[in-house]
């Protein structure tokens, strides 16, 4: 039998006169291929630093196959993926909304505990806001620690109301939801106030025996938060009635807010009015007839009807801004200035605003002509924050949960 050697494009072929010798033929074909990618690898590594950072600037690390193209390694394309989500949150051009709430209350409370370290901070709702979820694998949580930090209470509405059904045994799943965050911020040291709609003497017997069993503290009102305009007319005497002094939240058994307070007449018989009961914490709104309530007024609600001291706290609102309030000018309408969003679903004298631009928390917060620094200057002891879920709006695309 006659062998031929010949070459092909630099391959040494080995044949005979009537068939190939296919095993030594992929031997030498390997053996060829090999030299070859020997010698590609020897070329890149010759190659300049910088060259080889403009071919490949974002520094992953590449595995070619035998054909020549490139392989990324999987755990490289999530960092990278990772990586490019901080890197376009630090340029601006992504926007944590939650976060973004979250170092605005953390900033409020730091402004205002520097003029009064005992300035109480209460946060109305947002109880997603007490976990950080990871920016890529949004299964993995952890708890906001700086954020729980800067607060002292959390007041949640909708907790246990039954749609006026005094013995409903089954929470919906949201109000589930709402609990175990609440139980998880109680863990946490924070104090938890509720807020229920329902009317009825069973209900609120219902309500307040739930809480308690929870450690809350529980107020029941015909009215939601931010339209009530009496006080409870039951119980007569509120629930764990004391006639202790009230310093701090931790002392507080029993509550009760007014956030209209229009129907009480002047700002001298509002407060007389509500200083005639023995409750350890008052939430107000700041202004009583388009006016914002003396600092005499603040120091006699301070006092309950048996003449010991109780906290009063201030409401504020940091996801909606309203043309009637002190600080809106004549010219502003959506879009201008540039952080004032559509109104709001039902309310057009309130409007959406962006809240993490310096233009809105400027008016809110940080300087002696602010919102916050207005309610300390007015003797009050705290505030109640409420518009802290203005991030699902924007989270939407500009669209309000439905009621």
């Amino acid at each position: 039998m006659i062998y031929n050697i010949k070459e092909h494009h630099g391959v040494k072929l080995l044949r005979t006169n009537t068939f190939f010798n296919v095993p030594l033929v992929l031997a030498i074909f390997a053996s060829t291929l090999l030299s070859f990618a020997s010698t590609v690898y020897a070329q890149e590594q010759a190659q300049p630093t910088d060259q080889k950072n403009r071919e490949n600037p974002s520094g992953v690390v590449r595995i070619r196959n035998l054909f020549g193209n490139d392989v990324v390694n999987s755990s490289n394309q999530q960092k990278n993926k990772t990586d490019e989500i901080r890197k376009k949150k630090r340029a601006g051009l992504l926007i944590d909304l939650r976060e973004e709430m979250r170092r605005f209350v953390q900033s409020i409370s730091e402004f205002a505990r520097g003029h009064n370290p005992n300035f109480v901070i209460i946060v109305k709702d947002g109880l997603e806001l007490l976990v950080k979820r990871d920016i890529v694998d949004e299964t993995r949580i952890s708890p906001a620690r700086t954020y729980m930090r800067s607060i002292d209470g959390i007041l949640a509405e909708g907790l246990f109301d039954s749609d006026g059904a005094p013995n409903k045994p089954i929470l919906s799943d949201r109000q589930r939801n709402l609990l175990s965050r609440a139980d998880n911020a109680h863990k946490n040291g924070i104090r938890v106030f509720t807020l229920d709609i329902g009317e009825g003497r069973a209900v609120i017997d219902n309500v307040f025996a739930q809480a308690s069993n929870h450690g809350y503290i529980s107020l029941v009102s015909n009215q939601p938060f931010s339209e009530i305009a009496s006080l409870p007319t039951y119980p007569k005497r509120p629930f764990n009635e004391n006639p202790n002094s009230i310093i701090t939240l931790d002392q507080v058994k029993n509550f009760f807010v007014v956030s209209n307070s229009q129907s009480f007449g002047r700002e001298d018989q509002f407060t007389l009015t509500l200083h005639g009961n023995n409750y350890d914490m008052v939430v107000v709104d700041v202004f009583h007839n388009r006016m914002p309530l003396s600092r005499r007024a603040v120091e006699t609600l301070k006092y309950k009807k048996i003449g010991t001291k109780r906290l009063v706290l201030a409401m504020m609102d940091l996801g909606a801004g309203a043309s009637y309030a002190y600080y809106w000018k004549s010219n502003w309408q959506e879009g201008y200035p540039e952080w004032i969003d559509a109104p709001v679903r039902g309310d057009p004298d309130r409007y959406n605003v962006k809240f993490w631009h310096p233009g809105w928390q400027q008016i809110i917060n940080g300087n002696s002509n602010s919102y916050v620094y207005g309610l300390i200057a007015q003797g009050f002891d705290g505030v109640v924050i409420s518009g802290v879920e203005a991030f699902k709006f924007f989270e939407a695309g500009g669209q309000e949960e439905a009621d």
